[in-house]
């Protein structure tokens, strides 16, 4: 809120604004980083791919560096060809973002506002819930999944179709799923978009698709022929390791596309990160080796917490929730005094929850080695937790 003094700025903002709380990254960073000079920080709190983009990309921005006095291209005309191959669309489904955050954003200002239901599932990503308030809609959350089901806390489809009123025009869910890891089914997915009336824009968030491989997990993308309510969202952030250029892509109707295009900011996406993009796209063979990789390191980290005590909750994501009980934000803290950060879940209503980044090797050493020191005294145990 600020002081009193500040009090004027507060009161000439719009009400739904005036209702917001700006979103939570987790940790000042750069600050933890200068502190942990000497040893390293372990970043594990931000979703992101420890093991780097391609070197194409890489060798792609460099290439552009000369020509930063000029603008880049207003269109992404490249990119959005070389998406639109890449997924058998035409390049006029595809609107391109400064990160799918921008985009989840800008789909609630084309399409909600006072008056105007959106629908977002318990334990969903933030930002769909700031969308929504930002533009002064009303949000209803669906309960997810109870704990006992096979997909803990993850989107409870028949939840979320009953929740969908006249008045919705927003759906927003994942898959996968962000903060749980959780996914549905393409069948059951398929199912859901049949029961979704046509005035409900359904916003698909697969920003983790391309690491997920489970065998009933499947995109979206073969079901935007039949909805022309449906749009999903992809990124370049975490599969493509590009997190540091900030790159999104929305697929939708042609129609709906260009609605969404009234709104985008001139020269949304960088020159460096166009190119960037483009190339990581075109690297196949990268991106196939490190999503094993992530998928080797996900499974070994996901084995060794379970056999120290800790629930984990499935995943096909680069990251893993775990349940640390009721000192969970005693736990946390600890591992911050030993340069190991982690993500907080209290704002998503998980007090009791980390989520941890799949680190390399290396960095999942340090974050068990950490966790075991803390167990030797005792109070940081996972038996202790449930005792």
């Amino acid at each position: 809120m600020g002081t009193k003094g500040d009090q004027w700025a507060e009161e000439l903002a719009v009400p739904a604004v005036r209702a917001l709380r700006a979103y939570d990254p987790g940790h000042d960073l750069v600050a933890l980083r200068r502190r942990a000079a000497g040893t390293g920080l372990v970043e594990l709190g931000s979703n992101e791919n420890p093991w780097g983009p391609s070197p194409r990309a890489l060798d792609a921005a460099a290439a552009v560096l000369g020509e930063l006095h000029r603008y880049p291209d207003p269109l992404g005309g490249n990119l959005k060809r070389a998406l639109a191959a890449e997924h058998g669309i035409d390049a006029s489904q595809v609107v391109l973002g400064n990160g799918s955050h921008e985009l989840l954003m800008q789909l609630a200002q084309a399409f909600a506002g006072p008056g105007v239901d959106v629908v977002a599932s318990q334990f969903g990503f933030a930002v769909y819930a700031i969308a929504a308030r930002a533009v002064g809609a009303h949000l209803r959350v669906a309960p997810a999944l109870p704990l006992d089901d096979a997909m803990p806390r993850g989107h409870d489809l028949d939840a979320i179709a009953g929740a969908i009123t006249p008045a919705t025009r927003l759906v927003y869910l994942a898959n996968p799923n962000n903060p749980t890891g959780t996914w549905f089914a393409r069948d059951a997915f398929a199912a859901f978009m049949a029961r979704v009336p046509d005035h409900a824009i359904v916003v698909l968030d697969e920003a983790y698709a391309e690491i997920a491989a489970a065998p009933d997990f499947g995109s979206a993308l073969p079901l935007l022929g039949a909805h022309r309510n449906l749009v999903i969202t992809r990124t370049f952030s975490k599969a493509y390791a590009l997190a540091g250029l900030r790159v999104g892509y929305a697929i939708a109707h042609s129609a709906l596309a260009a609605v969404l295009e009234r709104l985008r900011e001139s020269f949304n996406v960088n020159a460096v990160a166009l190119a960037a993009a483009e190339a990581a796209l075109g690297d196949r063979g990268w991106l196939r080796d490190t999503l094993a990789a992530n998928t080797r390191e996900r499974e070994a980290l996901a084995a060794a917490l379970r056999e120290r005590g800790w629930p984990v909750s499935p995943s096909q994501t680069n990251f893993l929730l775990v349940e640390f009980g009721a000192r969970t934000a005693r736990i946390e803290q600890a591992l911050l005094e030993r340069n190991v950060v982690l993500r907080p879940m209290a704002g998503y209503g998980l007090p009791e929850c980390l989520r941890i980044s799949v680190g390399g090797p290396g960095e999942n050493r340090r974050l068990l080695a950490a966790l075991d020191e803390l167990a030797t005294t005792g109070d940081f145990s996972a038996t202790d937790q449930r005792g």
